[in-house]
């Protein structure tokens, strides 16, 4: 078989980076069960009309399909067509509706899965991904205070990582009700239309963004100004709501929309200072593209690693859950684990303090002694220590090789019999230091830091 050509987008890591994958995770997954997050995971398929609903996903979604029908009978009119799903939000949706009747609201879910994407790969943008996220989903109302608490709780889960390496990070925030009532405050009925062009600041600069307001939205240029303006407007503080409350007064466009999202984002502004000082931000830029999102809006970058994008994001939908006659609005927001992960490992921030699970590895002095070997190791597991037994009985000098070779920090000698029959003690050897003492396998233990790996911050 030829060596296999790799295929781009779909990252696999090496036993050392799935081991900061999983720390990652494992971190994720604590603090979200701190704040009553309950874990559930959905299938990976959901039928394509309803991942078409937003028909800017439509070039993005991985079509299944068998590579042959039965006889080659074509799909019947009850079987959809099925699409992976691009996020975890849209099946997030679908799951709440067919579950309303047995779970309780409000509803706290993080959900920790892979997703698939069909666009371009390039740094930390994958086509096959992890991500994680969280929800809180009301029935009928949902009060604004979950949009204050969810990216807090981001906040922190992101912060618990800052002892492995994670720079800091800073979540931006913005209230699409604020964007819209400006807009339409100075004329603009175009509300998505703005949005979109906005959403596209960061890549290609405020003066092609203005052509845009006027060439795709209908904007005078006084109108392009004026959402530009609005544009530039950050802080962490709530002179923010001061600062845009001025900047309307002055073109005439200050609504009640306006007013109430200035309201919501004051608060969660107010609050974030107290509960996470300098970590959010206000930035009146953020639009996010998915017009499913009415109210708060984040998006999340890492200090100095900002031209990576955005690495956790999401917002308030008020619309997404409904089964016509009910209504479940929510809030939540999305990491990109893989994201995340790919630039620890390629900027060095990170690593694993070995690439295997095993502290020990048992040494086997012949093939007839094996059991004696075994015995050693089952005795050393039923007490949490990791080991694996030596593939061979090779010279011991041999086999210490291999366990520096897989990293694994200590070498177990099982008690052999002297010339009298008497068998001695067993022996641990430390083959980085060249300690070795005797042991018991029924009370020897590794240090704490050497039982299991650890991700550490490198260098």
């Amino acid at each position: 078989m030829a060596k296999p050509t790799p295929l781009s987008g779909f990252p696999e890591w090496l036993p050392d980076g799935r081991i900061v994958e999983q720390h990652v995770l494992d971190t994720l997954r604590h603090t979200f069960e701190l704040h009553g997050f309950a874990g559930i995971e959905t299938r990976a398929v959901e039928p394509l009309d309803q991942l078409l609903r937003k028909g800017e996903t439509s070039k993005e979604v991985y079509v299944l399909s068998r590579l042959q029908e039965e006889d080659g009978a074509a799909r019947s009119g009850s079987e959809k067509q099925l699409g992976l799903h691009f996020d975890l939000t849209v099946p997030f949706a679908r799951y709440v509706l067919e579950n309303a009747g047995r779970i309780a609201f409000p509803f706290r879910r993080y959900q920790i899965q892979k997703v698939w994407r069909g666009e371009r790969p390039q740094d930390g943008r994958f086509r096959e991904f992890v991500q994680a996220d969280i929800d809180i989903v009301g029935a009928g109302e949902l009060p604004y205070h979950f949009e204050v608490e969810a990216p807090l709780v981001m906040a922190e889960a992101l912060g618990a990582l800052s002892e492995i390496g994670l720079p800091p990070v800073r979540i931006l925030v913005n209230n699409r009700r604020v964007a819209e009532g400006f807009y339409r405050g100075v004329g603009l009925d175009d509300v998505e239309g703005v949005l979109r062009q906005i959403d596209k600041l960061d890549k290609i600069g405020p003066g092609k963004v203005s052509e845009l307001l006027v060439t795709e939205c209908g904007a005078t240029d006084d109108q392009a100004k004026a959402c530009l303006a609005l544009a530039s407007i950050s802080g962490s503080d709530v002179g923010v709501i001061d600062e845009v409350r001025a900047l309307a007064e002055s073109y005439g466009a200050v609504t009640e929309l306006l007013e109430t999202g200035l309201a919501e984002l004051g608060a969660l502004i107010a609050a974030a200072a107290q509960r996470a000082p300098g970590v959010v931000v206000a930035d009146l830029k953020i639009a996010r593209g998915l017009d499913y999102y009415t109210g708060s809006v984040y998006e999340t970058v890492l200090v100095g690693h900002e031209q990576l994008g955005s690495v956790c994001s999401g917002g308030r939908y008020d619309t997404l859950a409904s089964d016509g006659k009910n209504t479940y609005p929510g809030v939540g927001l999305s990491i990109g684990v893989s994201r995340l992960v790919s630039r620890l490992l390629s900027a060095g921030l990170v690593e694993a303090t070995r690439s295997v699970p095993s502290a020990v590895l048992v040494a086997v002095a012949s093939e007839e002694e094996r059991a004696t070997s075994d015995a050693v190791a089952a005795a050393l597991r039923a007490r949490d220590i990791p080991v694996e037994v030596a593939p061979s009985a090779a010279r011991f000098g041999k086999q210490i090789k291999y366990a520096d070779r897989r990293g694994i920090p200590f070498v177990w000698f099982p008690g052999s019999a002297g010339e009298d029959g008497v068998v001695g003690a067993d022996q641990v050897k430390d083959i980085r230091s060249g300690d070795q003492v005797d042991a018991d396998a029924a009370t020897w233990a590794p240090p704490v830091e050497d039982r299991w790996p650890r991700v550490v911050p490198q260098g």
